[in-house]
């Protein structure tokens, strides 16, 4: 005895097609890889080479930046000479032990890099540094 299924067209599709899912998601995720290191700091600085070790990555480190005009920036938001030390207690809490990165374009006065370098050691801050590029053969 043969048995034969006849469906009907009416019947409802219990299948969902997740094939245009996962080609969206994968676009996607390429997307955010290959924007996520552009976002990592907005000043443009055109650091000085340097043969020294990097720093190990604990926390996320606040950075300071000096551009080519001598302007200065927290992060990626421009601030004054005077409001350095306010803004940086606030955004750490009043914790001086935060870590400090300072970043100064090579072609800018050091003596401008030694007076933020100066002001926030003068106000507590202890784990403060310069950051530069790698060193090219």
């Amino acid at each position: 005895m043969a048995f034969i299924f006849n469906r009907s067209k009416k019947e409802p599709m219990s299948e969902i097609n997740v094939t245009p899912f996962v080609d969206v998601m994968l676009v996607l995720l390429i997307i955010f890889m290959v924007t996520a290191p552009l976002l990592t700091v907005g000043v443009q600085v055109d650091l000085p080479e340097s043969a020294a070790d990097s720093l190990p990555d604990d926390q996320e480190p606040l950075t300071i930046s000096i551009n080519s005009k001598g302007e200065i920036f927290i992060q990626e938001h421009k601030v004054g000479f005077d409001s350095i030390i306010p803004k940086l207690l606030a955004i750490s809490k009043n914790r001086t032990d935060t870590r400090i990165y300072v970043r100064g374009d090579k072609t800018i006065n050091y003596g401008r890099v030694l007076e933020v370098m100066g002001r926030l050691s003068g106000a507590g801050f202890s784990k403060v540094a310069l950051i530069s590029e790698p060193y090219k053969n």
